[in-house]
C-alpha cells in the first residue's frame, strides 16, 4: 500500500460516487461497486475480480484487509480518511471497506446447470429490495440459476447488493428478455410453473415440482405478462385467504420455492 486519499474531491472518489449512482457508466465501464466485508469476501468467492480496495483505518485494519484478499496480489490497496468514506459509504453500520469491481457478462450462455435443475425466474421485478430479496431466497435454497427477465434495473445497483447481503456473487444468475429465457427453458426440456391468481391455476402443493422446474414470479402490481401464462407447463397459486389477493413478490418465491425443495427432500 503506497497510496492515500483524504480529499472528496479526489477524481477516484468521484468516479467510485458515479459508479454507485450512474447505472450507463457502470454498463458502459463494465465496473461497479460493493461495500462492506462480507460482500466483498462472497464476490471474490464467485470469482469476481477486483480492482481496487479503500480501507478506513480507523474503522478497519491494514492487517484486517489484508486477510479479507489475502490470495490476491494485484488489488490496489487504498488507505482513505474518515471523512472521505462517509462521502463514499451509504451503510449506517459500516465495515469501513469499498471495492471497485469488474462485472461479469450474465448471460443464458454462461449457466451451468445441473441434470434436474430448480430455477427462479423474475420476470420484470420493478425494486432492487425486491430482486435482492429473491436472491438470498435462492441462496438459501441453493437454486441452480436466477433468471431476469426484462429487467428493468442492472444487477450491479448498489441496491441490490445491499439488500441480497452480497448474494449477487453466490448465486447462478443469467438476464435476458421473456423470449429469451422462454427459448432457453425450452430447449432445456424444463418445465415452467407460472405463479398466477387465475381461475385454471393449480394449488402449488399439488404440482410436481421435482423435475426440472423454472418457476415464474411476476411483479406485485400486475403479475405475469400475458406472454409467461400462455408459454407455462401449468400456472399455479398459493391460496389466499384474507381480504387481499397478492403477497409479496420474494414471500411468493420462497412458499413456492421451499415447497419444491421439500418435495425433492432438501
Amino acid at each position: 500500500m503506497n497510496k492515500e486519499i483524504s480529499s472528496t474531491k479526489n477524481p477516484l472518489i468521484k468516479e467510485i460516487i458515479q459508479l454507485q449512482e450512474k447505472s450507463r457508466k457502470r454498463k458502459k465501464e463494465n465496473r461497479f461497486i460493493i461495500e462492506g466485508a462480507r460482500e466483498i469476501s462472497l464476490a471474490l468467492k464467485g470469482n469476481y475480480a477486483l480492482q481496487s480496495l479503500l480501507f478506513c483505518e480507523e474503522i478497519l485494519s491494514f492487517s484486517k484487509v489484508k486477510e479479507l484478499i489475502s490470495e490476491i496480489n494485484s488489488v490496489e490497496i487504498i488507505k482513505i480518511s474518515t471523512e472521505v468514506y462517509q462521502k463514499i459509504s451509504h451503510r449506517k453500520t459500516t465495515e469501513g471497506v469499498i471495492a471497485i469491481a469488474t462485472g461479469k457478462e450474465l448471460v443464458l450462455d454462461n449457466l451451468e446447470l445441473a441434470e434436474n435443475p430448480l430455477i427462479l425466474v423474475a420476470e420484470a421485478p420493478e425494486k432492487p429490495g425486491n430482486i435482492g430479496a429473491l436472491l438470498r431466497t435462492a441462496d438459501a435454497a441453493r437454486l441452480d440459476a436466477v433468471l431476469i427477465a426484462n429487467p428493468r434495473t442492472d444487477m450491479y445497483n448498489p441496491n441490490i447488493i445491499r439488500s441480497s447481503v452480497g448474494c449477487l456473487f453466490t448465486n447462478q444468475i443469467a438476464t435476458g428478455s421473456t423470449e429469451e429465457i422462454l427459448s432457453f427453458l425450452k430447449q432445456k426440456k424444463i418445465n415452467i410453473y407460472g405463479a398466477a391468481l387465475l381461475k385454471d391455476s393449480i394449488l402449488y402443493t399439488e404440482t410436481d415440482l421435482t423435475k426440472p422446474t423454472a418457476i415464474v414470479v411476476g411483479t406485485e402490481a400486475t403479475g405475469l405478462s400475458e406472454t409467461w401464462l400462455e408459454n407455462t407447463t401449468r400456472n399455479i397459486i398459493i391460496p389466499m385467504q384474507g381480504e387481499i389477493d397478492s403477497l409479496n413478490v420474494s414471500v411468493s418465491a420462497a412458499i413456492l420455492i421451499f415447497e419444491a425443495k421439500r418435495q425433492r427432500g432438501f
